[in-house]
């Protein structure tokens, strides 16, 4: 089999490149930092049928997306992250999904030296198990320990790693000696390009219930600004239907005036007693309860059962 040539590679990628934003709506920016051959091979099997992953030279993307402006100018959105060991996943299924299916790919691995932390590494207190030949490890990250039973012990937990710092020589051989594999790696969403806008993945963890209370929330805000200031919106007329609801009834109970809504309160304020009738049931209950409690209030005893029968207790 002939190899193509280096710049029909390049035609080709920046064609494959091309197609693929114009047949997906939706793209995932990755980072594939620390995601070995192996691994990625079973993240593209994961994704099959539902997302194709597609890497490439930083420089030849630019070139590509650069190139389609006149036809995409979406893609110049994108252009600013177009860095670092990234790559490119297309699809057409829920995002939310995508995502879950590459964070379950995630792969353990020891800290190696050199590396920046993705997280922050405690060691608990615990016993190691280790001699008391490898003291000069702890005492060499200040960690405060004792040897008990021939082991060393640690006494309190250790911060030993603080997130997005390097990790050392001493912390990466200290984690490797203990046997703790902290980190995790996979590829790593950055941004999110759909409909021709670019976001970060922490908009996929806002659910549809979350959306409708900040509508409410943005609704009520409206409301109360438009009633303030007087002028009607769609959300503040109901609002104004009531209070000029609640003007008329007062209104019409203070005077002779009266209309078929106000019948009912006018009846009220004529005849208080009749609130009676709108509480018959917590009377009733109230009723009850005291028959209930008269009801299980025991009788006396009479002396002859204190005398147990004419028997007294040291008889």
């Amino acid at each position: 089999m002939v190899r193509e040539d280096k710049q029909t590679w390049k035609s080709n990628y920046v064609v494959k490149l091309l197609g693929l934003f114009n047949e997906y709506s939706r793209v995932l920016l990755v980072n594939v930092d620390n995601v070995g051959s192996k691994q990625m091979q079973q993240i593209r099997i994961s994704l099959r049928g539902k997302a194709i992953i597609l890497m490439g030279k930083n420089t030849t993307i630019r070139k590509a997306m650069r190139g389609s402006l006149d036809q995409n100018p979406q893609l110049e959105k994108l252009l600013p992250y177009i860095k670092g060991n990234v790559g490119f996943v297309f699809t057409n299924d829920d995002l939310q999904d995508i995502r879950e299916i590459i964070l379950s790919n995630q792969v353990g691995a020891p800290a190696k030296a050199g590396a920046l932390a993705p997280i922050d590494v405690f060691i608990p207190a615990s016993n190691t198990g280790l001699g008391p030949e490898k003291t000069s490890f702890f005492q060499a990250l200040s960690i405060a320990t004792k040897i008990s039973r021939g082991t060393i012990e640690i006494m309190s937990e250790v911060h030993l790693v603080k997130f997005e710092e390097k990790v050392g020589a001493s912390e990466a051989a200290l984690l490797q000696m203990l046997k703790i594999f902290p980190f995790s790696y996979g590829l790593k969403i950055v941004q999110v390009f759909e409909g021709g806008s670019v976001f970060p993945p922490s908009i996929l963890d806002i659910k549809e219930e979350d959306l409708i209370q900040l509508f409410f929330v943005g609704v009520s805000r409206v409301a109360a600004v438009s009633l303030q200031i007087g002028y009607p919106t769609v959300a503040s007329v109901p609002h104004s239907i009531v209070n000029g609801f609640k003007n008329l009834l007062a209104i019409a109970v203070a005077t002779d005036i009266t209309f078929k809504e106000a019948e009912q309160a006018k009846a009220f304020v004529a005849d208080p007693s009749a609130f009676a009738a709108l509480a018959p049931v917590a009377a009733v209950a109230e009723e009850k309860g005291v028959d209930k409690a008269a009801a299980k209030e025991p009788e006396p005893e009479s002396d002859a059962s204190d005398d147990d029968m004419g028997f007294g207790l040291f008889d």
